[in-house]
Order: structure tokens, then sequence, then C-alpha cells
């Protein structure tokens, strides 16, 4: 009986298409909205993701030169997200806890981030500027792909990089469950992201298996980015606890903040580790037999 003949989903048109779809994006108006934001980010961390993935296989200037400026360009628009992430948070604790703030009326920390920006048909200067360069960026890192030859990229080789993306997430999550902190989480969460935008390449060798999993991570970086956004909120708030320094409202807006984190985190911990526990086998848990290209 001959083998059944899969074939894994092309990297080149995809890594080209999450920077094309970024520029149209970008150029769909003046002043980038928040999904807009959102949206650019998500590819530009596939598209690094596709990079980590083929750089064993690929010419190491080629691969340096795009990880910098993929890297570049998350930079820049990381500030532009941030803040419109926070205040909506802010706003959602607002609204479930009216009392707190009422008594917090006073704190400018929070008066300044919960205050909504006046909206403008144009971008600061600053921020115009930036746009400008990532768009450069984009442009010439668009143009190399072009001319980037990846038609021998061998299928065994790029499992062999997925196991090794998977085994990395492995490591951060056994640092996560050992030493729980905010910044551990955030490399957890990242490393997670890139084992599933790089699974999609995977998804031909068992869809539903693959899918299922991919649905899973997901779910998991979306519970650990809320834990994320709540920390970040805390250190734009200022918020530091010293034993009778802060106002009695304000630690107990941190309390339950926490509260919130330990509940992200409890749905964290049961999926991570039916993944992530050491001993399985990333090979074994995808339930790929047979690779024929």
């Amino acid at each position: 009986m001959e083998p059944d003949q899969v074939k894994l989903k092309e990297i080149k048109p995809a890594l080209s298409g999450y920077i094309r779809e970024s520029l149209t994006l970008l150029n769909q108006s003046v002043v980038p909205d928040e999904n807009t934001v959102h949206d650019v980010r998500v590819l530009m961390k596939k598209a690094r993701s596709v990079v980590r993935l083929i750089a064993p296989q690929m010419d190491t200037e080629f691969i340096g030169r795009e990880r910098q400026a993929l890297r570049e360009v998350g930079r820049i628009m990381c500030s532009w997200r941030d803040i419109s992430v926070l205040r909506k948070a802010l706003k959602n604790l607002k609204k479930r806890n009216p009392d707190i703030f009422l008594k917090l009326a006073d704190n400018e920390k929070i008066n300044s981030l919960i205050k909504k920006p006046e909206s403008s048909e144009e971008l600061p200067v600053e921020e115009k500027n930036n746009l400008g360069q990532i768009v450069e960026i984009l442009n010439k890192t668009g143009y190399r792909i072009r001319f980037e030859p990846m038609n021998k990229l061998d299928p065994h080789l790029l499992i062999k990089s997925l196991e090794t993306t998977y085994i990395c997430v492995v490591n951060n999550y056994m640092i996560c469950r050992n030493n729980p902190k905010a910044a551990n989480l955030h490399e957890f969460r990242k490393r997670t992201k890139d084992l599933l935008y790089q699974l999609w390449f995977f998804r031909p060798l068992n869809p539903p298996v693959v899918k299922a999993l991919e649905k899973k991570l997901d779910l998991l970086t979306q519970n650990l980015g809320k834990f994320n956004d709540l920390s970040q909120l805390l250190k734009e708030i200022g918020y530091r606890y010293e034993y009778t320094a802060n106002h009695p409202a304000l630690d107990e807006l941190a309390v339950i903040i926490r509260e919130e984190q330990d509940r992200y985190l409890a749905k964290v911990w049961p999926a991570a580790h039916k993944i992530f526990c050491p001993g399985k086998n990333l090979v074994n848990l995808l339930g790929f037999k047979l690779l024929v290209i």
C-alpha cells in the first residue's frame, strides 16, 4: 500500500502574506485604530514565529536582519496598544467596583489613565514618524522575503524545529510553576504563542488533533495575556504595597486585581499540565505517524 502523501502548508506565501496584510491594514486610515494596531501586532508575532521556525535552514544574515526588523516594528507599536488595553481593563474594574473608585476619585494616576484622550484626525508628529518608519521597515522586509528562496526547506527539519520550540515552552512552563512571577509568565506566554503560530503549518499532518491543540493553546495564551495586562495595570498606576502607606481603597483594588489574576492562572495550569508536563513528546502528542513530501 502506498503511504499517504502529506504536504505542510507553504511557508513563504504565508510569511509574505503577514507582511502584505500588515501594510494593507496600516494604509487603510491616517490614524490606525485599536483593532488595526492589535491585528498588525498579531501578524508581526506570526511573522517572527515563522522566522524562528525556518532559522536553522536559512542564511544567518537573512534571519538576523528579519528578526531585527520585525522586533523593531513590535517595539514601536507596543506603546500604541498598551495604554488603550490598560484603560479598558481599568474601566471594567470601575464598572464592577464603583464604590472603590469613588474613594479613589483624587488619585491622579488612575484619573489620568482612565481618561480617554481627545480623538484627532491626525497623528502626533512622533507617532506619525513612527508609522512611517514601520511602513518603511515592512516594505523592505516584504521585498527581501520576495527574493529569498524557500523552496528547499526540509519538512523533517521543520518538525525538528517545531519540537525545539515545544521543548523551550516546556522549560518556560516549569520555570513558571516553580516561580510564577509576572516576568516568567509573560515569557511563557510569548513562547507558547510561537508554538501556536508555528503549528498552523503542520495542520495537514493530523488536522483534527492539531486544530484541537491550537484551540487549547489559544485559550491558554488569552488567559496569560489577561494576567499580564493586570500586572501592567498595577505598574501603570504605580501601585506598591507598604504598610499603612497607601489609601485603603487602593490596597483593596490591588487585592481585587490579584484575585482576578488568580482566576486566570487557575484556568491556565490544568491545560498547561496536560500539554507541557515534562516527559511528554510533541510528535506523540500530535499523533504524527508518517510524513511523505
